[in-house]
């Protein structure tokens, strides 16, 4: 028995009396095709289980309907989970609009700009997404200059700089938190973030140093420490290190869960309890934060409507341009948990010190 042949466009288009033109242009979604007449080939071909082959369409369109996202790699390390979470909501949003997703792998030992280079240089993508901006990110001003359609998860600090981002509000975030915080009874803070000169990280220690000042309170330098993140053994001595200073903090903000994870399993290693001892809180809402011991206070990034906007932003750069589209700054959720209490009072602190840490110290309600 003869096998049967695949339908292609030509069928589709001699069973509809259309042009293969007007039948290919109708799948890829171009404007100057009515709904009706789209509508009636898209039927056309579910019936028939037509499936559209990639290069072909790549050759009538221009298009290769991916989008191209370089992924760094530091010390060895796949993917943390925010950065887990990142690409399945993108790579979901970008399906709906018949887009695909393709990562570009950075080893420790290569260049993020090479990489991104030789993408755009092989137009193997209609569009790149990057993420983890820093501060004066060559990477913006790379793509800006290449006119190449994109859209950056984070911003640079130079606002004349005009490009397609969209950012998280963690300067009003930590700002709320310092308030939050400072009203519980803290004056003895510290901050932990990331070595590596993320532009988030500058507005979410911004925010909290504003708000603390709102208080009338400050951040003492040496209660402020950048670490590599990757480097979960390093992460736990600087909490060391910060739990060693005098006066002890009451509260570490960590400007990423990732971290708040590990400085509250430092505070465990010294006999602390958190919260009774320690407010520790973070910023991400990993799906681990709500099962951490005890669950982690922090703030939601909306990943899932992040991603969403960053897909509709991206579509709108292919066809509009990258000057068509705005900007977006959206407000975090915070997610009030069990990781965060009021000030211990001083006789509490001494019985929670590691010289007395074998005495119970008085329960935070």
């Amino acid at each position: 028995m003869a096998k049967r042949r695949p339908i292609g466009l030509k069928d589709i288009a001699a069973e509809l009396n259309l042009s293969v033109t007007t039948v290919s242009r109708a799948m890829a979604g171009y404007s100057d095709v009515s709904e009706a007449t789209r509508q009636r080939v898209m039927e056309a071909a579910a019936a028939h289980g037509y499936v559209p082959n990639r290069m072909g369409r790549m050759l009538v369109s221009g298009r290769s309907n991916f989008i191209g996202m370089v992924l760094p790699l530091r010390s060895g390390e796949v993917i943390d989970a925010f950065m887990g979470e990142f690409m399945v909501g993108l790579s979901e949003n970008l399906t709906r609009r018949q887009l695909d997703l393709f990562l570009a792998a950075v080893p420790p030992d290569h260049s993020d700009m090479d990489t991104l280079r030789h993408m755009v240089d092989g137009l193997s993508a209609d569009a790149v997404v990057i993420n983890r901006i820093t501060r004066d990110d060559p990477r913006v001003r790379f793509l800006i200059e290449r006119k190449v359609p994109f859209v950056a998860h984070g911003r640079v600090l130079d606002h004349d700089l005009q490009f397609p981002w969209i950012d998280t509000s963690g300067e009003d975030a930590f700002r709320d938190l310092a308030h939050l915080l400072a009203d519980l009874g803290h004056t003895q803070f510290a901050v932990l973030g990331p070595d590596l000169p993320y532009t988030y990280a500058h507005f979410r220690r911004l925010g909290l140093e504003q708000g603390l000042a709102d208080r009338g309170l400050a951040l003492d330098p040496n209660a402020s420490v950048e670490v590599d993140v990757a480097n979960r053994e390093a992460v736990v001595a600087a909490v060391a290190r910060l739990l060693d200073l005098d006066p002890r903090p009451t509260a570490i903000v960590c400007l990423t869960d990732r971290l708040a994870f590990a400085a509250m399993e430092a505070a465990r290693q010294r006999g602390l309890v958190i919260p009774r001892d320690l407010s520790v809180t973070g910023f991400d809402d990993v799906p681990t934060a709500a099962y951490a011991g005890p669950a982690l206070t922090t703030f939601s990034q909306r990943i899932r409507e992040v991603t969403a906007s960053i897909a509709e932003m991206l579509e709108m750069a292919i066809t509009a341009g990258n000057d068509a589209v705005p900007p977006r700054l959206i407000a975090p959720t915070f997610i009030p948990r069990g990781s965060h209490g009021p000030a211990p009072d001083p006789l509490a602190r001494r019985a929670a010190s590691p010289e007395r840490r074998h005495q119970p110290g008085r329960k935070t309600p």
